[in-house]
C-alpha cells in the first residue's frame, strides 16, 4: 500500500532554519548572511545562537554573494539567505564569476521560490531558478519536498564540498518524510515500487505526486514513486531502471516545464532509454498574484493534474 505518515505541517523554510542551527552547533566554520529578510528566512535561531557568525548585509544581494565567497578562502562554510528570486534571477553574474566558476563553497539557500509565494505575484516568484542554477558547471541543485527533508539537506550540504544551490518555499505542507530518512546528495529517494507507471516528482509537487499515486492505486495501477530532491547531480540510473520497467514517465515540478526537471528528466529518458513522458509544470508563463492554492489550480500543479497526466502517458504506450 502508497501510505505515508503525516505526522504535521510546515513550511520547508522552516526545515531550513532548524538545519542551519543544527549546522551551526556541529561545525564552527559554518556562517550565515542575509539580506534583510531574517524571519522571512527562519535564521533567527541561529542568529541568536550564534551572533557573531551571523552578518546582515541589507538589500545589497549581489554583494552579499561577492561578501560569501571571500569567506570561503578563509575556510568558512556561508550559507546565504533571501528570496529564490533575489538568490538567483537578481545575482546571476555574482554567482557565476565569483562563486560557481572558481568552484568556492558557498551554499545559496532559497526561500520563497515558485508560485506559492503567493500574494506578492511575477516579480517576486520565480520559475527559471532550477534552471539557471543547473546549468552553472559544478552547481548542485537541491529541493527538497517539506519540513523533515529540508532540514536534512541543510545539514547535508553543510558537509558537502563545492557550491550548492538549495530551494525551498513559504505554504506549510504536510510533513511526511520520516526524520531518520537518509539524504544523500545526488540519489533519488525510491518510496514506492510499481509496474505501470512512473511518476517522479520535486519540491512541493512531491506530495501531490503522493495523492496522485494513491488515485491511481486505488484503481489497479501500479505506480513507482520516486523523489528527486537532487535535480543536479540527477540519479539517472534510479530514472532509466524504473522507465525500464514501466515504460511511461510523469515529472512533476513548480518550475517551468523548460529547463526544469521534465526537461533534465527527458533528456536522460531520450539518451538511455526512450520512454513516453508527460510533463506537469508551468507551461512558458509568469506567474501572478494569488493564494498559493489558486496558483496550483490555475496553473495546473494539483494532484488531479498529476494524475491526468499519468493517465496520458499509459494511453500513449506501444
Amino acid at each position: 500500500m502508497l501510505n505515508f505518515e503525516i505526522t504535521g505541517s510546515n513550511d520547508t523554510r522552516s526545515g531550513f532554519g532548524a538545519g542551519l542551527l543544527e549546522a551551526g552547533k556541529r561545525n564552527p566554520n559554518v556562517v550565515a548572511l542575509c539580506a534583510d529578510l531574517i524571519g522571512s528566512l527562519k535564521m533567527d535561531a541561529f542568529l541568536k545562537e550564534f551572533p557573531e557568525r551571523f552578518f546582515q548585509v541589507g538589500i545589497a544581494e549581489a554583494n552579499m554573494m561577492g561578501v560569501a565567497a571571500g569567506l570561503t578562502i578563509g575556510g568558512k562554510i556561508p550559507f546565504t539567505g533571501t528570496f529564490a528570486n533575489f538568490s538567483t534571477g537578481r545575482v546571476y553574474d555574482q554567482i557565476r564569476q565569483s562563486i560557481a566558476y572558481s568552484g568556492k563553497n558557498v551554499k545559496i539557500c532559497a526561500s520563497h521560490a515558485g508560485l506559492t509565494l503567493g500574494e506578492d505575484g511575477a516579480t517576486h516568484q520565480i520559475l527559471e531558478d532550477v534552471g539557471m542554477m543547473s546549468m552553472l558547471p559544478g552547481m548542485t541543485v537541491i529541493n527538497p519536498c517539506d519540513y523533515n527533508q529540508t532540514k536534512a539537506a541543510t545539514l547535508a550540504i553543510a558537509d558537502f564540498e563545492g557550491p550548492v544551490y538549495l530551494r525551498f518555499g513559504r505554504p506549510k505542507v504536510p510533513i511526511f518524510v520520516p526524520a531518520d530518512e537518509p539524504f544523500v546528495i545526488g540519489k533519488a529517494w525510491h518510496m514506492h515500487h510499481g509496474k505501470d507507471v512512473t511518476i517522479i516528482a520535486t519540491g512541493h509537487l512531491v506530495w501531490k505526486a503522493v495523492e496522485a499515486a494513491q488515485q491511481l492505486e486505488a484503481e489497479g495501477i501500479s505506480v513507482d514513486l520516486i523523489n528527486i530532491h537532487t535535480i543536479k547531480p540527477l540519479d539517472v540510473d534510479a530514472i532509466v531502471k524504473s522507465a525500464a520497467q514501466t515504460g511511461a514517465v510523469v515529472t512533476a515540478e513548480e518550475h517551468q516545464l523548460i529547463g526544469g526537471l521534465g526537461s533534465m528528466v527527458a533528456q536522460a529518458l531520450a539518451v538511455h532509454q526512450p520512454t513516453p513522458l508527460q510533463m506537469v509544470g508551468v507551461n512558458d508563463s509568469f506567474g501572478e498574484s494569488g493564494t498559493p492554492e489558486q496558483l496550483m489550480k490555475k496553473y495546473g500543479l494539483e494532484s488531479q493534474d498529476v494524475y491526468a497526466a499519468a493517465k496520458r502517458v499509459i494511453a500513449m504506450k506501444k
